[in-house]
């Protein structure tokens, strides 16, 4: 039964937690960013904990041609309520300094954490009905398509690449429940209750699945005939020659030739990229890390755009092509200094 006072470190960090709480009613909570070529700069949709802001007008301006409902605030009843959820926290994590108890720390977590799972599950539901409940009578009608922003992360939208993250104020709730968290484990002696013989394979299965959620760079299919290249506009035909660059932001650009990928990633130099792909030239349209690719140039080699440029998944294809088109080896840090 967890009922002994708390320690000191522990008060102090709940001064914190609930610095945090409050705090947070001060910023935005959430933003979905938008980004098309008609609008380079971006569109911001953000959501306070009692509004919605950003750039609404022009959404909503948009919204309206593919049938979608306008976004207003008073059209939720969450921003009414939030507000005072969010002090209720700020002030049970006050109170905890001074009730000096384990157990309503923990009451506090369990709280939290379930309030984090149902605005999870509300969001989705106004993410979905917004994106799918379309007015059959709007000027842009496009069969079987749905407008459904994602919970988190990235999702393709026609044209337009939507961002779904935690903004300044969202990333405060979630500085307050690692701390939380933090107060409990050490309160608690949590760690200590384990052998070391049992936590390591426990460590070691977290660490793995650590790396494989953070390795979520995969290429996106390229659809030949139908994608067309992000620099140049061309139709991408040959699944031998195409590449394809992903944003930080988990946006895909797609490129026919690896040269279009270059120059479109040196005009757009500002944009975060997070991972480089191209075709394999010995397979069809089977797309390659740059980092572990074997590169050959000139020679005979005709790619779409004359690149002139190819990669290879193995060193002994890249070889053998070599001495067949008389091109030479080249590395992708000389590709990227060109």
């Amino acid at each position: 039964m967890i009922t002994s006072k708390i320690s000191l470190f522990s008060k102090v960090v709940l001064l914190a937690v609930s610095a945090l709480f409050f705090a947070s009613l001060f910023f935005p909570m959430w933003r979905i960013e938008l980004e098309a070529p008609q609008y380079p700069e971006g569109l911001v949709l953000q959501l306070h904990a009692n509004k919605i802001g950003g750039d609404v007008d022009i959404i909503n301006g948009l919204n309206h041609y593919i049938g979608m409902k306008t976004l207003h605030t008073e059209d939720f009843p969450e921003f009414k309520i939030l507000p005072y959820i969010f002090g209720f926290f700020g002030l049970f994590a006050l109170a905890m300094v001074f009730i000096d108890k384990r157990k309503g720390v923990l009451i506090l977590l369990a709280s939290f954490m379930i309030f984090g799972i149902l605005a999870g599950i509300d969001f989705y539901r106004w993410n979905y009905e917004y994106g799918h409940n379309l007015n059959p009578n709007a000027a842009i009608v496009v069969p079987g398509m749905a407008y459904q922003p994602p919970l988190i992360g990235y999702k393709q939208l026609l044209n337009f690449g939507a961002y779904s993250i935690p903004d300044i104020g969202g990333w405060m709730l979630v500085a307050a429940g690692v701390l939380l968290l933090i107060i409990v484990v050490k309160e608690t002696k949590l760690l200590n209750r384990f052998r070391k013989q049992n936590i390591q394979p426990a460590l070691f299965l977290l660490l793995s699945i650590t790396v494989f959620s953070c390795a979520n760079d995969k290429a996106v299919p390229i659809k030949l005939n139908a994608d067309n290249c992000d620099f140049c506009g061309m139709s991408i035909a040959d699944g031998k020659f195409a590449a394809e660059v992903i944003t930080e932001k988990r946006r895909a650009y797609k490129f026919d030739d690896i040269s279009c990928m270059m120059n479109y990633c040196k005009e757009n130099s500002e944009t975060k990229m997070g991972a480089y792909f191209v075709n394999d030239f010995a397979q069809d349209n089977v797309l390659i890390p740059t980092n572990t690719a074997f590169f050959l140039s000139g020679g005979t080699i005709q790619s779409p755009m004359r690149g002139g440029i190819i990669a290879f998944s193995k060193e002994t294809d890249a070889k053998e092509f070599g001495i067949k088109l008389n091109a030479q080896p080249l590395s992708w840090e000389a590709i990227l200094s060109k």
